[in-house]
């Protein structure tokens, strides 16, 4: 139905973090105190690929055996009360679809899958376990995360930027609007559309006509989902 209100969620590390799963710290360069150049990398890759397989695999455990928190649950629970909720995430995890929410964008793929090395196209899911130096593709190429490094395109781009398009409203959710090209989201949404950002330093992240609410996603989130399910409607006071 047209007139079903259209919410568009961009995620970011920080709602994942409140589920225990560690972030990614730019400023050292470090992940989980690996070098970035060394596992995240295209270059990392060919350098040292069984490094780069090992490391994934350790954060691939870590993340099955995390849960959804109270702002992923709140967003899926908005869902299920009839409004069409649309959730464009950097998070390589699947804490969204645990929680409920059917239509999830991972704009920098999903660590529970593996793909060819020479055919973006062959992705393989990772019910259990992880990828080791010999598993192949069916193409015989050696499989790799299904991540996207720094330095390599997002493919899946344009399709969050139709997403954000359609917004009634944009809400944004613990990201530091930093990497690119996912920091230029918010410039592909209609110029009225109200945007909202949720994160502990929001008044340092939002831009000029973005509403701040200064806390964590954990508690922001549910707060607002709560308003609009009583509401009806996506409309702030």
């Amino acid at each position: 139905m047209a007139d079903v209100p259209h919410l568009v969620v961009f995620t970011g590390s920080g709602i994942s973090a409140e589920s225990g799963i560690k972030t990614f710290r730019a400023s050292d360069g470090l992940w989980e105190n690996h070098p970035v150049e060394d596992v995240a990398t295209p270059s990392g890759w060919r350098r040292d690929p069984e490094r780069v397989l090992d490391f994934y695999n350790m954060r691939r455990e870590q993340v099955r055996k995390a849960k959804p928190n109270a702002a992923h649950k709140a967003l899926a629970s908005l869902e299920k009360a009839g409004f069409k909720v649309s959730i464009i995430t950097q998070n390589i995890d699947d804490l969204h679809e645990r929680a409920g929410s059917r239509h999830v964008l991972h704009l920098h793929g999903e660590i529970l899958k593996a793909r060819s090395s020479v055919d973006t196209r062959m992705q393989y899911p990772l019910p259990k376990g992880g990828i080791g130096i010999g598993d192949l593709c069916d193409k015989g190429s050696q499989l790799r995360p299904d991540v996207v490094w720094f330095g390599e395109s997002v493919p899946l781009f344009p399709d969050a930027c139709d997403l954000a398009g359609e917004a009634d409203f944009l809400l944004v959710v613990g990201t530091s609007l930093a990497v690119m090209p996912a920091a230029s989201l918010l410039t592909h949404i209609d110029y009225e559309t109200p945007c909202a950002v949720v994160d502990p330093n929001a008044d340092e992240l939002s831009p000029p006509g973005v509403l701040a609410i200064n806390t964590t996603a954990g508690e922001g989130v549910p707060a607002l989902v709560n308003q609009w399910k009583r509401q009806g409607n996506l409309l702030l006071p």
